[in-house]
């Protein structure tokens, strides 16, 4: 039902979802302005359609008229119990691997055609990243992006491949059959590893973590400085967490908790 709609087609609801969806991918927020051009909706139906939004907690304006994401939204997310479950389940062994090496920890699930960061430990010292729980990243150019293509149906990596591959860094796999070997190549040796791909100066390794039925249920990867990473040597650190979250994930699913994907 549209109600008092001026654009046929476009329900209210539509236009709500329009704006979280601009928001969803801008990092720094946007303004009245930005969203109108980027939902193409007019100005008048961005500033009512933001302050019912507001109201309800699922935006949040500044002082610069800069619009973000709300507390509510992210509050909605951690009752999705798939991921919530996998985050507690992960966070442990997370902590472990940080203790370990004091280097970034990520953990991230396949949500449509990207990897959807879930939970993120960052060291005081370490490497800049630019995830963060909530964000989002390409598939074909990070660590937990490649786990969750490399073990995905071919048609999906088919599709992916279709869609493009941006090029992130002039270090980015953008080929579609090397992004093919690339992936051959992580299922045979049960990890993967990014160079520069997504961020200059910064070396990813990731390890797949699967349900009771090898359904994959996500991907944790460390992320450290480019300078003197020797992936290889990082691997069996990741490798022994994702097994251990696996097994985890089984004995829950066995348990009737249900942690699906």
């Amino acid at each position: 039902m549209s109600g008092n709609n001026r654009e046929p087609g476009r329900t209210v609801l539509s236009k709500g979802f329009a704006i979280l969806g601009a928001l969803r991918t801008a990092e720094t927020g946007l303004t009245r302005p930005q969203l109108a051009r980027r939902t193409g909706l007019p100005m008048t139906t961005v500033l009512r359609l933001a302050n019912e939004l507001r109201a309800a907690g699922a935006l949040e304006l500044d002082e610069h008229g800069v619009y973000r994401l709300g507390g509510w939204l992210w509050e909605l997310g951690t009752l999705a119990s798939s991921r919530s479950t996998l985050r507690e389940i992960a966070l442990p062994y997370m902590q472990d691997l940080y203790e370990a090496t004091h280097e970034n920890v990520q953990l991230a699930v396949l949500d449509g055609s990207d990897a959807l960061c879930v939970e993120r430990i960052r060291g005081t010292k370490s490497v800049p990243i630019i995830s963060r729980p909530g964000g989002r990243l390409p598939l074909h150019a990070t660590g937990v992006g490649k786990v969750l293509l490399a073990y995905s149906p071919p048609e999906f990596v088919d599709e992916v491949i279709h869609r493009g591959l941006a090029q992130m860094t002039p270090y980015t796999i953008v080929d579609g059959d090397a992004l093919r070997r690339c992936l051959a190549e992580i299922r045979e040796r049960g990890y993967s590893s990014t160079r520069d791909e997504m961020t200059a100066g910064a070396v990813s390794v990731g390890a797949a973590i699967f349900a009771a039925d090898e359904k994959l249920a996500g991907a944790v990867s460390l992320v450290v400085a480019t300078r003197g990473a020797d992936p290889q040597a990082l691997a069996p650190a990741v490798r022994a967490v994702a097994s251990g979250m696996t097994r985890r994930v089984a004995e829950l699913w066995d348990g009737g908790s249900g942690v699906r994907r």
